[in-house]
């Protein structure tokens, strides 16, 4: 069973992340990985415990105050740093941490293919990032218009929760079928998949 933290406030967000994922080991899982928005989104993801993450030495984790974190346990393709979220976007703008099984997956990324879609990672979650990408560059939408079309694509359940370069103070979640838990603080929010 996959886990999801998110953090975004006024507060380091890496140590916020990492803690809510150590909480979460519980649950089970083979990879995990974080992303942080500094100047730009920057991703950190192994195979593995989530101890692996504490090697992660850039300057921005000390400073970034937005981020997704991420524990996964392998549905579609193996173990391994490829595999494990955050994903990103062939474009490079969109960043996103997937619970659950997107179902139909394998159609969405046989559309991707024909439009010149390059797959690194054997996730569903690597075809879901990439869809939104093709419908928000392809119709000049908004993450958040771009997000509602794709989801209604979509068969399966789902928690994502998804960060954009060029907007360091947003995060945008969506679910259906699955968990998410909301903590609104003051001036700050946590987003996570257990209340643990």
């Amino acid at each position: 069973m996959c886990g999801i933290v998110a953090y975004i406030g006024s507060q380091k967000a890496y140590p916020i992340i990492l803690k809510g994922l150590k909480r979460l080991e519980y649950r089970g899982y083979d990879s995990s990985g974080i992303a942080l928005y500094g100047e730009q989104i920057e991703t950190f993801k192994r195979k593995g415990r989530v101890a692996e993450l504490e090697v992660w030495d850039e300057k921005m984790i000390e400073t970034a105050t937005v981020g997704i974190g991420h524990t996964r346990w392998a549905t579609h393709g193996e173990p391994s740093d490829a595999n494990a979220h955050p994903h990103t976007s062939n474009n490079g703008q969109l960043t996103l941490v997937h619970n659950g099984i997107i179902e139909n997956y394998a159609s969405l990324k046989q559309e991707l293919i024909q439009k010149g879609y390059v797959f690194k990672s054997e996730t569903d979650t690597k075809v879901l990032v990439n869809f939104i990408e093709e419908i928000q560059k392809n119709n000049d939408y908004s993450l958040e218009e771009a997000m509602r079309v794709a989801l209604k694509r979509v068969v399966g359940a789902y928690v994502i929760i998804v960060m954009e370069n060029g907007f360091p103070d947003r995060l945008i979640a969506a679910r259906k079928g699955s968990p998410l838990v909301i903590g609104v603080g003051e001036g700050e929010h946590f987003l996570a998949s257990d209340t643990q």
